[in-house]
């Protein structure tokens, strides 16, 4: 393609993303020509991605994108002549593997796949391959297309959409006849559809036939049909059978039954002992609670230690973990024989571990010879942060008859990940739930437990614990924020600034993370940014994964990459990787924030930036500071509508459905047993 041709393109693309055009127009015009290549026949479809490992692979933060990957020849060929920029190679290397340049000249479309790409920008792509053959209804685009909206779904937290709300999509994208389309990738197999029963609760006994009826058929049970992608599917029918396999198996020791009992007595609290109770008699317990509440599995940990039971803590983030590990204190544990001593081995022999490293490996037990890990009780803490994948490796790796307590706060933000694992559960009633009545202290404690039940109370503060700075502007909001992160807090409240965390609703915006960080980082750390808009001294926030996000520093840089320092651990990011997963850390979003706590917390809520605000955000976001909270307003009555009335948005998932339907399952065969035992039972003549 010449220089002009893709300019040409390049334009055409940006007018259809800014609105000017038409999806539709940008196929009208006349197609640019193209050599005349043989094999034009469609060739069949990838192989959809296959169900996520039960283990991931090893190592430490970022390791999985510590090798380089290789950019075949062929790849930048067929990105030149598309006119996609030859950068995206590595990308396109990663998300399509071997073949790459291949599939892509078979089916253009097939670039939604890769990270980043949209599909304005996907259909220049396919017009500059094509040619005359591109068209909006080609079968390839919708594919192409219905699993780029499911995976963009997936960004919000759905693990499948009604067929519906497809079709909308893909009309919005000029798809003629979306209907059709949905059905066709149905078809074809890009995508997978489930009809799920909404019956919630034993199925009833079917009613008398009324009179002329002759008693035959049986009441229609209402169904909801779902489209998804099969890497979520097999993941919750996964979790929901692994749930159900720990119900089922798990069998309490009569002779453990004095000693757990006795731990309920010396129990620091009544919801403590009602917890450990619990946990003594099923295999699977829902515990929910606020921070305070944290104390509850703490105690539990320590009880089944006491007891010889082979416990496990394990929380969403490092510093989730190290609270956790303050309220469940042990001997030490026997000096290191010499064989690592490094930061790969933090967590190591620890029986108070993160979720991301149990399942990789680096903290925890070790696994047997089937893979599972050898523990009897697994406490995980922050549980609203599990995703559907996440769990479902975590009960996975679980052996039959061991027990499994999900701890956490439902009223905080869900997991930035596809899935709501713990409200689905404690939804679907499927196991034993323990609430704890332990609130949460003082006057942060107050504001946030009046939040949690819609109420935006004003609190009594004496010592300046809650202090609002009204703003009028962005402007003033982002001068107020680094006047107090820098000076008040730390003079007033006695908080230095590295342990002040500020929290806003979006990395965009005149307040944004990217504002409020570049202009802590000119008061608190100026430099150049010479190591990719870095200096030593920078707070960063480091996401090697969606979902999970580790606070650090800057150390140095070098020819493998930027240097971290994460809560005592050194990470390394490679230099391609910085960007993506790498930003200032001074100011985050409540998402990336959630599961972590610090000593103070100043939250900005600018004008502009109202319609993301919800009594979920607002609850996490207020949470997050343990002695003092600021808040920088400048949302007028938006705060107290989005506490008392606007939550977040609701979730398309399935796992509720099929936890209902494994107890319906269950009841019946229950019943069922019940019968063949009347049946049996000799009667009296």
């Amino acid at each position: 393609m010449t220089n002009d041709k893709a300019a040409e393109l390049l334009a055409a693309v940006r007018a259809v993303e800014s609105g000017e055009r038409s999806a539709a127009s940008f196929f009208a015009e006349p197609k640019p020509s193209r050599p005349e290549r043989p094999g034009t026949e469609r060739p069949g479809r990838p192989a959809a991605p296959s169900a996520r490992p039960a283990v991931p692979p090893p190592g430490g933060p970022g390791a999985a994108a510590a090798g380089t990957v290789t950019v075949p020849d062929e790849v930048r060929a067929v990105l030149t002549e598309g006119g996609a920029p030859e950068a995206l190679g590595r990308r396109v290397a990663e998300a399509l593997g071997e073949g790459a340049a291949e599939l892509l000249r078979a089916d253009p479309w097939q670039l939604l796949a890769v990270a980043g790409v949209r599909p304005e920008q996907a259909d220049g792509f396919a017009r500059a391959l094509l040619g005359e053959d591109c068209s909006p209804g080609d079968p390839r685009r919708a594919e192409a297309l219905v699993v780029h909206l499911l995976e963009r779904a997936a960004l919000s937290g759905h693990t499948a959409l009604e067929p519906d709300a497809l079709a909308k999509g893909l009309a919005q994208h000029a798809v003629p006849e979306p209907d059709e389309a949905v059905r066709g990738a149905i078809e074809a197999g890009a995508v997978l559809v489930f009809e799920d029963a909404l019956d919630a609760g034993p199925v009833p006994a079917p009613p008398a036939p009324q009179e002329g009826e002759d008693g035959e058929g049986e009441p229609e049970t209402p169904v909801r049909m779902l489209v998804g992608l099969d890497r979520y599917a097999l993941a919750e029918e996964s979790l929901a059978d692994g749930l159900a396999r720990l119900t089922s198996t798990f069998a309490p020791s009569a002779e453990e039954d004095e000693g757990w009992a006795e731990a309920a007595r010396s129990a620091p609290s009544p919801s403590a002992a009602e917890l450990i109770t619990a946990a003594a008699r099923h295999g699977l317990v829902a515990h929910t609670g606020g921070e305070a509440a944290r104390a509850e599995p703490a105690a539990l940990l320590t009880a089944a230690r006491a007891l010889g039971v082979r416990a496990y803590g394990a929380a969403h983030t490092e510093n989730g973990r190290a609270r956790l590990e303050e309220l469940t204190p042990r001997e030490p544990a026997p000096e290191d024989d010499g064989a690592g001593t490094g930061a790969e081995n933090v967590g190591a022999g620890s029986d108070v571990v993160t979720v991301a490293g149990l399942l990789a490996g680096r903290e925890g037990p070790g696994r047997d010879e089937d893979g599972a890990w050898d523990l009897d009780l697994l406490v995980v803490c922050d549980a609203p942060q599990l995703d559907t994948e996440t769990a479902a490796m975590l009960v996975e790796s679980l052996r039959d008859g061991s027990r499994l307590v999900l701890s956490g706060d439902p009223a905080q933000l869900g997991s930035a990940g596809p899935g709501q694992v713990f409200k689905d559960l404690l939804a679907a009633r499927f196991c034993a739930q323990v609430v704890s009545r332990t609130p949460d202290p003082g006057p942060v404690g107050e504001l946030v437990s009046g939040i949690g039940i819609g109420e935006l109370n004003q609190v009594e503060a004496p010592g300046k614990e809650v202090v609002i700075v009204p703003v009028r502007d962005a402007g003033e909001a982002v001068h107020r924020t680094v006047q107090l992160l820098a000076d008040s807090v730390p003079r007033a409240i006695g908080v230095p600034a590295e342990h002040t965390q500020v929290i806003t609703p979006g990395h965009g915006g005149a307040a944004g993370t990217r504002a409020l960080n570049a202009a802590a980082k000119e008061r608190l750390n100026p430099g150049p940014g010479r190591f990719g808009g870095f200096d030593p001294g920078d707070r960063v926030a480091h996401s090697p994964s969606p979902g999970r996000t580790t606070m650090g520093a800057v150390v140095s840089a070098d020819e493998a990459g930027l240097h971290l320092d994460c809560a005592g651990q050194t990470v390394t990011v490679p230099r391609e990787r910085v960007a993506e997963t790498v930003r200032h850390g001074w100011a985050v979003t409540a998402h990336q924030a959630a599961g972590m706590r610090w000593p103070a917390a100043v939250v900005v809520l600018p004008g502009d930036a109202t319609g993301a605000l919800t009594r979920e955000w607002v609850y996490t976001a207020f949470g997050r500071g343990e002695r003092h909270l600021s808040v920088v307003h400048g949302a007028g009555e938006a705060l107290p509508r989005a506490v008392a009335s606007v939550h977040a948005p609701e979730r398309t998932t399935r796992l509720r459905t099929l936890l209902e339907a494994a107890l319906r399952e269950e009841a019946e065969q229950a019943a069922a047993a019940s019968a063949r035992e009347q049946d049996d039972t000799p009667t009296e003549s």
